[in-house]
């Protein structure tokens, strides 16, 4: 068994009171989506950076595939994306660099941009690596590219913290 309810926790161990634990962990979540969004946007930029790279060096038809069209707005797109999430990032950072340590009172509009950056971000990341394999072809899903692993550690921001739908629940609440 996972988790017995019988098992009593030392009053000397117990921060507020009673029943209070899950509460505390709800508010943290408020702060600790920042620096999943953060790394979400580093994962987006370095699967950005090796596609550019790959796709200058990776030649078809005499010339670098990054001289195509197609492929030059699909980057376009994905670098928009991600400085929108990294923007979006600071701004919630900023939002919570004046606040005091404890979080017992955090603004609504804190608490929405917090869940904005990483909802935004963690999408972000999703889909940038995802074009990121695509852009190196049947070399982006193996595991000799480091896109294939920066695709899997994108799908983990997706997840922890709360996921893109608990962000989406998170966000409306605020409005």
């Amino acid at each position: 068994m996972l988790f017995r309810s019988d098992v009593r926790v030392p009053a000397a161990n117990i921060l507020l009171q009673e029943g209070m634990g899950f509460p505390i962990l709800m508010k943290t979540l408020d702060l600790t989506r920042i620096p999943v969004a953060v790394q979400a946007v580093g994962i987006a930029q370095g699967a950005l950076d090796y596609a550019v790279q790959y796709t200058k060096e990776r030649t078809q038809f005499g010339k670098p595939i990054f001289s195509f069209q197609g492929l030059q707005w699909m980057m376009a797109d994905m670098t928009t994306q991600v400085e929108a999430a990294r923007q979006l990032s600071y701004k919630a950072a900023s939002l919570f660099e004046g606040l005091p340590k404890n979080l017992d009172r955090l603004p609504r509009e804190t608490i929405r941009y917090s869940a904005m950056a990483k909802l935004l971000a963690a999408e972000t990341a999703m889909k940038v690596t995802t074009d990121a394999v695509q852009l190196l072809g049947g070399y982006g899903y193996v595991k000799e590219y480091p896109v294939e692993r920066m695709m899997r550690d994108a799908k983990i921001t997706q997840i922890y913290e709360g996921t893109s739908q608990i962000q989406k629940v998170v966000i409306a609440s605020t409005l």
